[in-house]
């Protein structure tokens, strides 16, 4: 099975794509587990793993995993009530525990109810997120650390838009010089039929490596424009070897039997696990080759990888959009470039860590505003728009706004919210084609079902017969129908038999199947009327006695 999904056919593209996606998780796993309260080392070991060990286990072709920003405010508030890391890490554990039983009981499924609009919303959410939050960075003043695209803190206001407006009084020339540099690079590479025949080089990294170029030229010049060790990589450092083995940590398992640990495990299990499958979901619907992921092996992967990543000091992780659009948006293929990544990482904090800290964030700034704008594109709303304006773009927007007003996991769920509203809503009044014809005798009025009748349908079908007009004729067709549900049946049958005459109904009822009991060959006066003088029987009916208009005439509906 293995052999299967792994090939290396895309092996140059991959390598390509992996190396682009270091580059964008390196300040990512930083500035995450800055945001954490955690050690700066403790999201690179994330990242490593994430990449590597949930790479390979993963049934998912593009998915990257790694420290994820959805996670910051649950990890710095436990680690701050656990009273030390270490206890933390032991919450890590237990959670990566969780997730690895949650895929071994199939809890993955939940994924295959999220709606399309809904996912859609959620990318393009983070494409202006991601955007907005690079401008401070594009700029040079970074006071809001990199990566922190989700969380919002509510008691703070949303700092997200107060640094943007904040950073428009600080712009540091050199930065803007750089991002409008980088920006054109990689725009160049993308637009250029020659540099695109340079399948190896990506633009991504030309981009960094020109930012890093025109920086030092600053620095050598000694100009103004020159960016500071603030605005740049800050990757730690190690002097000896102790001093590196002396990041890692391990977690306290003396805390085994406190509730509160088993708590923060639950809540770390809960949020990565839907963090997770959201990406999955989004993930699959971004593929170029459109396959699909096993979400219960996802799970699976998940949970190793975090049993793993909090057993040697590092982080919790989730599959990570932001990481996963910047690895299809280069040209990524197969799991070879989320395991290149984490090699990438890996080589580069115990080799160059030193020249991983000259690249300026504008440079990733500017990566990840072309990855923005992709994911968030107009072309995307014009899309949602034509598909449907309510029942698709109505929650689509409301996705987008309610993501960006507050996180990722809490917008989603308004978005899921509004969506089910509209299907529901939509379930009530498509559950059967209402048309009208003009007729010299009164007014004809058919009623198609459709393919499948519940009882959500109930509520409509009854205040559309009880508005039915008097002396009108209604004809009730189930012949695409495959299944009806009993009180819906129920209420039929009563109209039929005892509504409809009071009102002087005349009823047809076509296409009922036989499981139903619905007689569908023969006509059946139900109701016994005075015709000058005289009864009207069934009999009547037989012979092909002339009937008057004022008499009731349906199909029988017999018991069901």
């Amino acid at each position: 099975m293995i052999m299967k999904t792994f090939t290396t056919k895309y092996i140059k593209s991959d390598l390509r794509s992996g190396l682009v996606v270091f580059l964008v998780a390196l300040p990512l796993c930083l500035g995450i587990a800055l945001a954490s309260g955690a050690p700066l080392f403790s999201g690179i070991i994330a990242g490593i793993l994430g990449g590597i060990v949930v790479g390979t286990l993963s049934n998912s072709q593009l998915s990257v995993s790694g420290p994820a920003a959805g996670l910051t405010a649950i990890i710095i508030s436990a680690i701050a009530s656990l009273g030390s890391f270490e206890t933390f890490l032991l919450a890590g554990v237990l959670a990566g525990a969780m997730q690895l039983v949650l895929g071994f009981v199939k809890a993955g499924i939940i994924s295959n109810y999220l709606p399309s609009n809904v996912i859609e919303g959620m990318l393009a959410a983070i494409g202006i997120i991601i955007i907005l939050s690079q401008l401070p960075h594009a700029v040079g003043y970074d006071k809001m650390h990199e990566g922190d695209y989700f969380y919002m803190d509510a008691e703070a206001g949303n700092p997200l838009f107060s640094t943007i407006i904040e950073a428009l009084n600080f712009i540091h020339p050199g930065a803007v010089i750089i991002v409008l540099a980088c920006l054109g690079v990689i725009v160049l590479f993308q637009k250029s039929k020659a540099l695109k025949k340079l399948q190896a080089v990506p633009g991504a990294l030309v981009a960094v490596v020109l930012g890093v170029l025109i920086n030092e030229a600053f620095r050598l010049t000694g100009s103004s424009l020159y960016i500071g060790e603030n605005h740049l990589v800050s990757l730690p450092v190690p002097e000896s070897m102790t001093e590196f083995w002396g990041q890692f940590s391990l977690p306290n398992f003396s805390q085994i039997d406190n509730p509160e640990v088993w708590v923060v495990a639950f809540t770390l299990a809960a949020v990565a696990s839907i963090e997770t499958l959201l990406c999955i979901e989004a993930a699959d619907k971004m593929d170029p080759l459109k396959r699909y992921t096993n979400t219960n092996t996802e799970l699976k992967a998940q949970g190793v990888g975090n049993m793993l990543s909090c057993a040697i000091g590092g982080i919790p992780m989730t599959s990570v959009i932001v990481r996963t659009s910047a690895n299809i948006n280069s040209g990524g293929k197969t799991k070879i470039a989320a395991i290149s990544h984490g090699f990438f990482l890996l080589i580069a904090v115990v080799t160059i860590p030193q020249l991983l800290n000259k690249i300026p964030l504008a440079s990733l700034a500017a990566i990840l505003f072309s990855i923005g704008y992709k994911l968030a594109s107009p072309r995307v709303f014009g899309n949602m728009w034509r598909n449907g304006k309510k029942f698709q773009f109505v929650p689509f927007i409301v996705t987008i706004i309610a993501i960006i007003s507050t996180d990722l996991l809490i917008g989603v769920g308004i978005g899921l919210t509004v969506s089910i509203y509209f299907i529901l809503r939509g379930n009530l009044k498509l559950a059967y084609f209402f048309k009208r014809d003009e007729h010299t005798e009164g007014e004809t009025i058919h009623m198609e079902l459709a393919q499948e009748v519940s009882f959500l349908n109930k509520a409509a079908i009854k205040q559309t017969l009880a508005h039915l007009p008097a002396n009108s004729k209604v004809v009730i067709d189930a012949s695409n129908t495959v299944y009806i549900d009993h009180d819906v049946l129920e209420m039929i049958k009563d109209f039929v038999s005892i509504g409809s005459r009071e009102k002087g109904i005349v009823v047809d009822l076509i296409g009922f199947r036989k499981e139903y009991k619905i007689e569908n060959s023969r006509t059946h006066v139900t109701s016994v009327l005075e015709n000058n003088g005289q009864q009207v029987s069934p009999k009547m009916v037989e012979k092909g006695v002339k009937i008057p208009s004022n008499v009731l005439s349906v199909k029988e509906l017999n018991a069901v």
